[in-house]
């Protein structure tokens, strides 16, 4: 049986944003510049690009957004359990 990652590209930006807060849970993502932020999806296991769909600005922003909201909610959980 294969265990391989699920596959996701630019789009899937609330996927992208849960893997960066499990992966990345002490970078504050406010101080992340769009080049690094692109950097660290690709490096996501499971990221491909699709043909048709580059990244943009939009994107990152969406993503970053998505990663703030995530590492927030995550905050939220922490201090309640």
């Amino acid at each position: 049986m294969s265990t391989h990652e699920p596959q996701f590209s630019w789009l899937d930006t609330d996927v992208i944003g849960e893997m960066l807060a499990e992966r990345h849970p002490s970078v504050d993502p406010y101080r992340v510049g769009f080049t690094q932020l692109k950097k660290m999806v690709a490096e996501l296991p499971g990221f491909k690009e699709s043909p048709g769909h580059p990244v943009n600005e939009k994107i990152l922003e969406t993503i970053q957004a998505a990663w703030i909201e995530e590492r927030e909610d995550r905050a939220g959980e922490d201090e309640e359990g």
